[in-house]
């Protein structure tokens, strides 16, 4: 069993679009007294200004990750040994793998390849 949640880009645009399954699982985390982690790349690559009711709803139950020079270095250095260029999606492998989180994504096949190339089993779940 996963210690946590992180979101990523693809669970953002499922929050702002209402998406039923996403919402369901929020909640469930919440009610197990689970807070969401959103590293703070991928708050930017969903953010897109202007009211966003529904993706601000979901954040205020999460906790926002910054994006500090150790975190930055560990998704460098993800992206060279998996030979990527998207450091917001080595960011939330690099951090999941740490808290031992289970990744929402639209996206499982990047994610998985990352953590393949790192050689960590990641929990997926696809939105």
């Amino acid at each position: 069993m996963t210690a946590g949640i992180t979101y990523d880009t693809g669970a953002l645009i499922a929050a702002e679009r209402n998406d039923r399954q996403l919402w369901a699982l929020h909640r469930r985390a919440l009610e197990r007294g689970q807070v969401p982690t959103v590293p703070a790349g991928v708050l930017a690559q969903g953010w897109r200004g202007g009211p966003q009711a529904q993706l601000s709803r979901l954040l205020a139950g999460c906790r926002i990750e910054s994006l500090d020079e150790v975190r930055a270095r560990s998704a460098g250095a993800a992206c060279r040994v998996a030979r990527s260029s998207d450091v917001v999606d080595a960011s939330v492998v690099v951090g999941a793998a740490a808290r031992d989180d289970l990744v929402v994504t639209s996206d499982p096949d990047d994610i998985a390849r990352l953590g393949d190339a790192l050689r960590i089993a990641m929990g997926i779940h696809v939105v």
